[in-house]
């Protein structure tokens, strides 16, 4: 499913195409109001990710130019905070609202209830980073066209990760989300099943270690 980013400052547009495609969306970037609107005429989309103070037209400006594309979900990410303002856009049409900075997983998690409401399935099954491919409902793995024989949990993992690209998980995220229990604190099992994972991903270091913290996926 396609989704406009229209975002006009290039280190948040990246961040979200990013975030959108490790979800299995394909995003659509717009750097200005213009360019937007251009897009909106030439692509079918299933939803727009809209900034307010954008160059040329302004957020503002198109949001009611969305509107009259049809049934196309909008959710407003933007700097106004303010109870007015979010009231004052929810009722000129807009679906949602989420003010910056922003957390990924809400993000996508209201990104999927909008898209649910228009009618829309779910993102795509697949899931993409860099080389590697994750097919959720068949659970295999693919590196550049390779199967990667995982375990159940190392697959748990490698999901997890990869469903939140950007986010650093500590060793008791990881255990309380695949195993399902208390992390005690001193436990080897994450440090053993993420060293296991590395290798069978071979080379490319896709797992970086943030220390002091946890791990995330590592972008090159």
């Amino acid at each position: 499913m396609k989704i406009l980013i229209a975002e006009d400052d290039a280190a948040i547009n990246q961040l979200l195409g990013e975030i959108l495609s490790g979800a299995g969306y394909e995003p659509v970037q717009a750097y200005s109001g213009t360019e937007a609107k251009m897009i909106l005429d030439l692509q079918s989309l299933s939803l727009v990710i809209l900034d307010l103070m954008l160059p040329g037209l302004t957020g503002e400006d198109l949001l009611p130019y969305i509107k009259a594309k049809g049934d196309i979900p909008v959710l407003i990410l933007s700097a106004r905070d303010t109870p007015q303002d979010k009231t004052a856009f929810l009722r000129a049409g807009a679906d949602d609202y989420m003010t910056k900075p922003f957390d990924d997983e809400e993000l996508l998690a209201r990104i999927e209830v909008l898209l649910r409401r228009h009618g829309h399935t779910a993102a795509s099954v697949t899931l993409q980073f860099r080389d590697i491919e994750l097919d959720r409902d068949g659970r295999t793995v693919m590196k550049s066209g390779r199967s990667i024989n995982l375990t159940a949990r190392e697959f748990d993992i490698l999901e997890l990760l990869m469903t939140n690209p950007h986010k650093v998980f500590t060793k008791s995220n990881l255990y309380q989300s695949i195993w399902n229990d208390e992390f005690i604190g001193d436990d080897n099992t994450v440090n053993v099943h993420i060293s296991n994972l590395r290798t069978k991903l071979g080379e490319g270091e896709y797992i970086q270690t943030v220390w002091g913290i946890g791990f995330k996926l590592k972008y090159v």
